[in-house]
């Protein structure tokens, strides 16, 4: 849509008057309608349906504050924040538009604004400067928001098209995809929640876990979320591997795939935790190859067999690596590829792969590479909050009739075996630490060696006898239940997930555009970890906001930076930013990025 027309086309060729941080800050806060309300007649027109949504608008501002954030605009657009928003997603009649709903969420994104309610303890009205409007939403109201576009599976639908826009953007990227899942710690008490083993804390907790699926460099894809998780195994098999056959670009066609049978459609990589003989056999029929540590990798081979590699990692960077190349055949008779790294400690790291066509050195690459994918989770708990209850309030779990889960009388019983079978494993190692006092001693010391000895093996044989019951009682006992059959009390309920998968994605779409805008700033600079900590800082400065309607542009002018290195890796990013030619959404406005003269 055109910029508002009551701006006049015709103005004198003068310099515009720019605003100062404290005349806008003096100007909102005698507001009307509030902090920033400074559009009153929109505004009020709007409440009563007599107009909205309001025009995009820019005002020339000085030290705009977060105005540094539109550096993104363009990497945000370029990735997908604002495809197929019209056709998922309705707000009802009123002043914001949905464009300016989406960009503000992925500014707060950006601008380390972890939460809704973070906007509380920011100038509405200078984030509105920064999305052409007099002032954002206010908390209630955004929540509002929110909660009417997460409706339904919306924000699922749209996850889905945006994966697959990525996956067809970039098919290389799509040829070997890492999946593993994140455990999202629960502390409330309205969900009732399964526990969860959470690796970081070392703990079992009360946790969901998602399932990410991820490219080499860390960039992701989709999650699946699971309330009650059934495991890695199973839901490779029964989420994760069927959709990935549907969508990921240039696979072989179906004649070339019967024509050759080792010939694989991509590969998925996954750690111990999804280590199956049968599940590697099962994708190996699908011909999807698996990319995995050996669980039981058994004795060390030769050194001889060690030959050194120049191996290309996912970062670009190039190592030589001792790599050695065995067939082995696994406890089911399957026939797979095992690679082992020898460390410069002599530790074997065994692979294995049922990718029969991939030379060696590029097999080790992409297992070693799953950092990438701990890395993603590390920093978006950090930077993105990804743990973050998003809405409060419990549900019930859909489809309860179809969720396996544990009994909880096998889990009684299961938990009753361990306890005695502990106690039993304890006596049976003092029974083996006596030693018989030598012959010489006095009798009554050997009596009470024979005494104890006796006791001990008396509670054994009692202790052996419970645990044989024990283990018969659980045997009695089917293992899973459905949820639907457990009691009211013992049923296990979800957190409210719509929101969080409408902020998850938006958060994901956030973190591609940084890493898009890192990758141009890593061109010219000698530090490649410090690009995404430069843009931690670009998201968050002030930046002069210059929109001339003549000739149809808003430039961003950013002050100077901390040093001369920062400002000339800014310096190339404006000139790579300023090519793209990016239309600011719903405006005529062409982006111009700029650092001050």
């Amino acid at each position: 849509m055109d910029v508002c027309t009551d701006q006049k086309k015709d103005q004198p060729d003068e310099p515009p008057q720019l605003s100062t941080k404290s005349e806008r800050s003096a100007k909102d806060s005698v507001a009307e309608l509030g902090m920033g309300a400074t559009d009153t007649v929109g505004r009020k027109a709007a409440s009563m349906g007599l107009g909205g949504p309001a025009e995009i608008v820019f005002q020339p501002s000085f030290d705009t504050v977060n105005a540094g954030v539109l550096f993104a605009l363009p990497a945000l657009l370029a990735v997908g924040l604002l495809h197929h928003t019209e056709e998922q997603f309705q707000l009802p009649q009123g002043y914001y538009r949905l464009t300016s709903i989406f960009l503000l969420l992925a500014y707060m994104a950006l601008a380390r604004l972890k939460s809704v309610e973070s906007l509380r303890y920011s100038a509405p009205g200078e984030w509105g400067k920064v999305l052409g409007l007099d002032r954002v939403p206010e908390v209630r109201t955004l929540r509002q928001k929110i909660a009417h576009l997460a409706k339904g599976n919306r924000s699922t639908q749209w996850g889905a098209k945006l994966c697959r826009q990525w996956m067809k953007s970039a098919p290389e990227n799509a040829c070997a995809l890492y999946v593993d899942g994140h455990v999202r710690v629960y502390h409330g008490k309205l969900a009732n929640l399964p526990r969860h083993y959470v690796p970081r804390q070392k703990l079992c907790l009360r946790a969901s876990v998602d399932y990410f699926v991820n490219a080499m460099d860390g960039q992701p894809f989709f999650s699946v979320p699971k309330e009650i998780s059934p495991g890695l195994i199973a839901v490779l098999e029964e989420d994760i591997v069927p959709r990935l056959i549907e969508e990921v670009p240039n696979q072989p066609d179906a004649e070339a795939l019967q024509t050759d049978p080792l010939l694989h459609r991509f590969t998925v990589i996954f750690d111990r935790e999804g280590y199956s003989p049968d599940l590697l056999l099962r994708l190996k029929e699908k011909q999807v190859a698996c990319l995995t540590y050996h669980k039981y990798p058994g004795e060390d081979w030769n050194l001889l067999e060690f030959q050194p590699h120049s191996v290309k990692l996912a970062s670009g960077q190039t190592v030589e690596m001792k790599l050695a190349e065995r067939g082995v055949q696994l406890s089911n008779k399957m026939w797979v590829r095992e690679v082992r790294k020898l460390t410069k400690t002599g530790h074997q790291t065994s692979i294995l792969s049922t990718d029969y066509k991939t030379a060696e050195a590029l097999l080790a690459p992409r297992m070693f590479a799953r950092w990438s994918q701990e890395n993603f989770f590390k920093y978006m708990r950090e930077n993105y909050d990804l743990d973050r209850l998003v809405e409060h309030g419990a549900e019930e779990i859909p489809d309860a009739e179809n969720v396996k889960v544990i009994d909880p009388e096998y889990r009684r019983l299961d938990q009753s075996v361990r306890k005695v079978q502990g106690e039993l494993n304890r006596k049976l190692a003092v029974v083996g630490g006596l030693t018989m006092p030598p012959l010489v001693v006095p009798s009554e010391v050997i009596e009470a060696f024979q005494e104890k000895k006796s006791a001990l093996v008396e509670e054994i044989v009692e202790l052996q006898g419970n645990v044989k019951k024990l283990k018969a009682d659980r045997k009695a006992v089917p293992r899973h239940t459905t949820l639907d059959k457990l009691p009211e009390t013992e049923r296990h309920t979800r957190c409210r997930t719509q929101a969080k998968r409408l902020l998850d994605t938006i958060k994901m779409v956030a973190y591609r555009a940084e890493t898009a805008m890192a990758n141009i700033l890593k061109e010219c600079m000698s530090r490649h970890e410090e690009a995404r900590s430069l843009l931690h800082t670009l998201y968050t400065t002030e930046a002069d906001l210059i929109p001339n309607l003549d000739e149809k542009t808003l430039t961003v002018r950013l002050h100077h930076l901390a040093n001369r290195c920062s400002d000339e890796a800014i310096r190339h990013l404006c000139v790579e930013l300023n090519s793209t030619e990016t239309v600011y959404p719903d405006t005529e406005l062409r982006l111009v990025y700029e650092l001050v003269s």
